[in-house]
């Protein structure tokens, strides 16, 4: 395995690296292709916004916060498709995306988003991030999120993603303002595969 010599990683390679996650994650799921704009919103605040919203935390080299947004057709479709992939009938599927079974789905997803993003961060830096479970909210209007865990001078991004049915949804991150600047070279390890990562969770 060849080394990798970085000179140094920032809050946009973090941004990036869950942009892929939830990219290669939410496809695998759904059997569809997931894509992102290939360009990061600047944000003064997260926000949860309908119609369902979810986020989780995460502490340990560095601290934030992820959000995710979807807007009910979104959600339906991610939901529906997911069901499918699956080997659900559609008599056994829910038709409305205020129904418990959907932001669960979605709450599943978001789990494995953040497990893969940490795994990846944790590996391939070398560090320790642990993640909280998430949390899902079914929304009539917009709200804003109060981070409580410490962030050292904060920096947000919002990136805007496209499903196969042509629906959009959004990913935001809040994390400390830092970066990490290799001291030598060090072995990068492999990235798991999405075919990896669903064998897992058919594991679990």
């Amino acid at each position: 395995m060849s080394e990798t010599h970085i000179k140094s990683i920032d809050s946009n390679d973090m941004i990036l690296t869950l942009c892929q996650s939830v990219s290669n994650v939410i496809t695998t799921a759904t059997g569809c292709k997931t894509n992102y704009a290939p360009l990061i919103q600047k944000i003064t605040k997260t926000i949860l916004s309908p119609d369902i919203g979810t986020f989780v935390m995460f502490t340990g080299s560095f601290s934030g916060m992820v959000v995710l947004n979807f807007p009910k057709e979104t959600a339906m479709e991610i939901y529906t498709k997911y069901m499918k992939n699956m080997g659900m009938k559609d008599d056994e599927i829910a038709k409305n995306y205020t129904q418990e079974e959907v932001s669960n789905t979605l709450g599943e997803l978001m789990n494995q988003i953040l497990g893969n993003f940490t795994r990846i961060i944790s590996e391939d830096l070398h560090i320790r991030i642990d993640q909280s479970q998430p949390k899902m909210l079914v929304l009539p209007r917009e709200v804003q999120i109060s981070i409580s865990v410490n962030l050292d001078n904060p920096k947000y991004g919002k990136v805007t993603f496209n499903t196969e049915g042509g629906n959009v949804f959004y990913v935001e991150l809040a994390m400390d303002d830092t970066s990490f600047v290799a001291l030598k070279g060090f072995e990068s390890r492999t990235e798991l595969s999405p075919d990896d990562i669903l064998e897992q969770y058919k594991q679990v």
